[in-house]
């Protein structure tokens, strides 16, 4: 059984780590939280928080469940406390990327993160179909990386991050670089940016006047076939010519010839410093 200690038990993702791993018999969980608000909700479901100058020397393990901006003074605060060969988890690159967790050789850094559900999963229930974000019902994929430490500690890190964020399909392997070009570059610089600027097409379309029912029905009907068709669920299945040339009119009006700078490693390490 490995000792774990969870800060940030009762935050936003804390709680959902919480909820995953507060029954399972492998772990014996401590749960460290310093919001009163988090605090009362840990309460409430019966968690008392532990204290950290008792826990932290004795623990496996400790997940930071805690904001980006705030990981570099709590891993500050909590590594030199950590017993020689522990295991440290970040829940995204961001903060290890940007150099924010301190020297020590005989810890083990760790990071893991979610992929969420795919567009492409079946899910059988309506409680895993709409579990958009992940580990409650619907199965979804995370990747993982292995910051510092023995190899054998890697296979430590994937079955608590498979389980923190169950039910998990796949495990990816990736260094904490390609973590950082996965999230933030590619998930939410681009992604989300180009996510926000379709919603904002779409809100144009009605301002001139289509029904909105039927602009949303319409536009995220094809969202769906055009993801289908470019991310091979659709084999053999391609664009009709019709609509080949009006992405060749459409991509040089809407993006920069440069637009894949945006994963540079410079440019993915300005992302990173903007969010720690």
């Amino acid at each position: 059984m490995k000792k774990v200690a969870l800060i940030g038990a009762g935050g936003k993702m804390g709680w959902r780590t919480t909820a995953n791993l507060r029954d399972n018999p492998e772990y014996e969980m401590f749960y460290l939280e310093v919001s009163q608000q988090g605090i009362d909700r840990l309460k409430e479901i019966g968690i008392q928080v532990s204290i950290p100058s008792e826990v932290l020397p004795e623990v496996d393990v400790v997940i930071l469940a805690v904001p980006d901006v705030a990981i570099k003074k709590i891993a500050a605060d909590v590594v030199p406390q950590l017993k020689s060969d522990a295991m440290l988890v970040t829940l995204d690159p961001a903060a290890p990327c940007a150099g924010h967790l301190p020297e020590r050789e005989d810890v083990t850094y760790f990071a893991a993160h979610p992929s969420h559900p795919s567009v492409f999963n079946w899910e059988p229930s309506e409680k895993s179909h709409y579990d958009y974000f992940g580990g409650i019902a619907a199965k979804q994929s995370i990747v993982c990386a292995l910051i510092q430490g023995p190899e054998d500690q890697y296979a430590v890190g994937e079955k608590l991050s498979r389980d923190m964020y169950r039910p998990v399909v796949r495990a990816h392997r990736v260094t904490i670089e390609q973590m950082g070009i996965l999230e933030p570059a590619l998930s939410e610089t681009f992604a989300a940016a180009v996510i926000t600027v379709m919603k904002e097409a779409v809100d144009t379309v009605v301002e001139k006047g289509v029904p909105k029912e039927a602009a949303y029905d319409f536009f995220l009907g094809h969202i769906n076939i055009e993801l289908a068709l470019l991310f091979g669920q659709l084999p053999g299945g391609q664009f009709s010519d019709a609509a080949m040339k009006a992405i060749e009119l459409g991509k040089p009006l809407l993006f920069k010839e440069n637009w894949k700078d945006v994963f540079e490693w410079d440019n993915v390490m300005k992302q990173i410093k903007a969010i720690t």
